[in-house]
């Protein structure tokens, strides 16, 4: 079978070969810009560039090269810039970063994100690997008429603006890896409703609005939908006939249950997924795999209703996110993507031995009768050992052409 036939058959439930394989192709299923530097070095490979398109989470675009090697199945195509600027990581290994992208690292090893005027956007401490937004656009919106007033912003939110090339260059990628390559194409739309509104308003208000300000959280969500809708039809002109699969995102979850009850999901934020998500459905005709991180266990029903036919991470360790309980009881409507290792103790902690042990027995669970794409939980962070990132290959037997 080809990559893209064993994504194909994992989405209509059908075994195929092998277990079909995902590294990097959507933004929450590769690798950090470090750990990626570093699976390279213990691949032999020292030619290639290590390009951070999300810089935010420091997260590295995966070369062909590497998804040769252990066996990837599927591509993303993602935004990118029109050019690339070189930048060091914090292990002083080298990477580009867009073109655009205003980072700066300051005399006491923290780095900031500049806006045009100067501002700072994000930052990220002397210790850390992550630039944390620190500005929240709509933070004092306090009528309906500020909302109106911030249209502009909420038509265009979401989309990085450091990825600058036009809807044709990205079109041309995108015929480019639906024609010369036998991959499975992961459109990256990432169109965000509740993650938006916490962004934009900032955590503690949006969550207040949901529950005591709901005509301005209905008005705020409102026109960010219309804004959403314009992209995406103008999205999938460019770029449907040539994709595999669209991904959307939403991180719903925490470890132990939902960030808002099912309720309050269901009047403030259902109707505006269930909108968005029905469009690109019905306009691409391409299935739709979600990203939502977290036990998201209670919301799992909804998501199939709204045409949803694939989910990511499948974080198995969170609560009621059990690779059996979710086969047992979603297994026939929906294909697991994802839940091959935890990220956050076996992969990052474990021996190989262990992470051997977790994807066989994982394996086992999800693959049985189709209806699942193995990745791991999450991206791959900075400090995972590689020796844990090669042994999960190895378990799965596509790891090719490189010393183990």
């Amino acid at each position: 079978m080809t990559h893209r036939e064993r994504i194909l058959a994992a989405l209509q439930h059908r075994e195929s070969d092998r277990v079909p394989v995902d590294l990097g192709a959507t933004e929450s299923s590769g690798m950090m810009a470090i750990a990626y530097n570093r699976l390279k070095q213990r691949l032999g490979l020292s030619s290639g560039r290590t390009q951070i398109f999300d810089v935010m989470c420091m997260t590295a675009k995966i070369e062909p090269a590497v998804l040769d090697i252990v066996g990837s199945d599927a591509i993303a195509l993602m935004n990118e810039p029109r050019a690339w600027k070189p930048w060091k990581l914090q292990d002083g290994s080298s990477a580009e970063i867009p073109h655009r992208a205003n980072l700066q690292r300051l005399d006491t090893g923290e780095i900031v994100e500049l806006s045009e005027d100067g501002t700072v956007l994000t930052h990220c401490p002397a210790d850390g690997h992550y630039m944390d937004p620190v500005v929240w656009p709509l933070e004092h919106a306090e009528t309906l008429d500020d909302i109106e007033a911030a249209t502009p912003l909420l038509s265009t939110f979401g989309w990085q603006q450091n990825c600058d090339e036009s809807l044709d260059d990205l079109s041309r990628r995108a015929c480019a890896l639906h024609e010369e390559t036998s991959y499975a194409v992961v459109a990256n739309l990432c169109l965000h409703i509740f993650l938006a509104g916490q962004l934009l308003r900032g955590f503690e208000n949006f969550f207040a609005d949901l529950l005591a300000d709901k005509p301005l959280a209905h008005r705020m969500l409102g026109k960010l939908l219309e804004g959403h809708l314009a992209r995406a039809e103008k999205y999938l002109d460019a770029v449907g006939p040539y994709v595999d699969v669209i991904l959307v995102n939403d991180d719903l979850g925490t470890q132990k249950g939902l960030q808002i009850s099912p309720d309050l999901y269901r009047e403030m934020i259902k109707p505006y997924h269930q909108e968005l998500w029905q469009f690109i459905r019905q306009k691409s005709g391409k299935p739709l795999l979600l990203h939502s991180c977290g036990s998201v266990y209670d919301l799992i029903p909804d998501f199939i209703e709204m045409g949803i036919e694939a989910l990511n991470p499948i974080q198995v360790t969170a609560a009621n996110m059990e690779p059996a309980l979710l086969k047992r009881e979603f297994g026939n409507s929906l294909t697991f993507w994802g839940g091959g290792c935890d990220t956050q103790t076996v992969l990052a902690r474990g021996t190989p031995a262990e992470v051997r042990d977790e994807v066989r027995r994982h394996v086992d669970v999800l693959a049985h009768g189709g209806g699942f794409v193995f990745t791991q939980v999450h991206n791959i962070l900075y400090d995972v050992p590689i020796d844990n990132v090669f042994a999960m290959y190895v378990e799965l037997g596509t790891l090719s052409g490189a010393k183990r």
